[in-house]
């Protein structure tokens, strides 16, 4: 396994010039924490950086955003870090007990999520959009429902 190790300063460089040389990274708690909320601009939005924290006996799934308090009860923040964040955890799940259905439940969400954002499913106000947390949540869950049917028919 090839490692490099950087300063934080060089390495939040190296993540706005070159992302695509990344593949994991180890942080501290606080460097990881800013990282991740800058990373999260490159790929659309705060609402759509998913997280996992995986250790030898515990995983940890969470959207890197937090709780967005300052939106709580207003049907508007973005659910796709969250079920992208499901996504990982059953990506995981199936790999650490070789359990094809969690597999299989990891590839659906995936698909779902990529349909959804290259279809030009409805989408929040973080991402230019009107639509609420409720409606692009259930866009996406329709979408794994017709993945499903399709797969199974």
């Amino acid at each position: 396994m090839e490692t490099n190790e950087a300063f934080i300063y060089a390495f939040t460089m190296w993540l706005v010039r070159n992302p695509e040389d990344l593949d994991v990274v180890v942080l501290p708690n606080m460097f990881g924490d800013i990282a991740t909320d800058l990373a999260s601009v490159l790929q659309g939005a705060m609402g759509m950086a998913a997280s996992a924290n995986i250790g030898d006996n515990h995983m940890l799934f969470e959207p890197v955003h937090g709780s967005s308090p300052k939106y709580a009860g207003q049907n508007k923040v973005n659910p796709i870090a969250s079920i992208s964040s499901v996504q990982l955890m059953f990506d995981s799940l199936g790999l650490r007990h070789d359990d094809e259905k969690a597999t299989m439940c990891a590839d659906v969400l995936g698909r779902a999520i990529s349909e959804h954002m290259s279809e030009g499913g409805p989408v929040t106000y973080d991402l230019g959009g009107k639509a609420s947390t409720t409606e692009v949540g259930k866009a996406i869950s329709s979408r794994c429902s017709e993945i499903l049917r399709e797969m199974s028919g």
